[in-house]
């Protein structure tokens, strides 16, 4: 466990100083951010319609026996864009964009294509590393503003067409928009960015430490995927605790 630390941390150290070379992969930036922006859309767009409903759908009803169906839509509004969205967007790119990265970049090295650019003095973490992690940076936060407006959306569908609910659209989105600012918005893209940087490094070291074959490229996939995911719950909890602090 110390050893992959201590090698995540080295990747992110050179792929840091590898920045400036960002011109020169521009094309391969660009090729990434459709495969994680536009290609993960509707897979978004169906999980935060979703997420919404479920939330609205398992709060309202409480809220309203209890009097307060005034804050139906802002529990729904501050939940999405705060917590869920981020935590469940990153879950998705890390188990379909990670995951992908992980067996790319794993099979280069099972077949030695990694030591073949290195041949060629083409620097693997210049080529591969960072175009991976500057789209995966971009797109997840772009991802994220689109589940909060979605997610929103779904909640308030849900409000209005439950009968044990029933608030009215305006109602809704009046209450929302009274409580969610944009520190809230904000709140979320911090957390939607220090997620991406994780899946985005963790997904390429994965790949680039893979040995062992195709065996080797399953493993790789599925320690991309796990490790992901428990660092994106261990980096919210503790990036929620200093926002709270921050009082943002």
């Amino acid at each position: 466990m110390f050893r992959d630390i201590g090698q995540l941390v080295i990747l992110a150290v050179q792929t840091l100083r590898a920045m400036p070379h960002t011109f020169r992969q521009l094309r391969k930036v660009l090729d990434q951010l459709f495969e994680i922006g536009n290609a993960s859309l509707l897979m978004t767009c169906i999980l935060s319609v979703f997420i919404g409903g479920v939330l609205a759908l398992q709060t309202g009803p409480v809220m309203v026996e209890q009097g307060l169906t005034s804050v139906v839509g802002a529990v729904v509004g501050l939940s999405v864009c705060k917590e869920l969205a981020p935590v469940m967007i990153a879950v998705l790119i890390a188990g379909r964009i990670g995951s992908a990265m992980a067996a790319e970049i794993g099979s280069m090295a099972v077949y030695q294509e990694i030591d073949a650019l290195r041949t060629m003095n083409i620097n693997p973490v210049h080529y591969l590393v960072l175009p991976r992690v500057l789209a995966v940076c971009i797109a997840l936060p772009c991802l994220v503003v689109f589940a909060d407006l979605i997610g929103w959306v779904g909640g308030a569908l849900v409000s209005l067409s439950n009968p044990k609910i029933g608030i009215p659209w305006q109602a809704y989105f009046n209450d929302l928009n009274r409580v969610v600012d944009t520190w809230a918005v904000l709140n979320g893209l911090i957390k939607s960015f220090l997620f991406a940087i994780i899946i985005g490094l963790v997904g390429c070291h994965q790949g680039l430490a893979t040995i062992g074959g195709p065996r080797g490229i399953g493993r790789s996939v599925t320690k991309s995927v796990v490790n992901s995911i428990v660092m994106i719950l261990i980096t919210d909890y503790f990036i929620t605790r200093i926002l709270l602090i921050l009082d943002i």
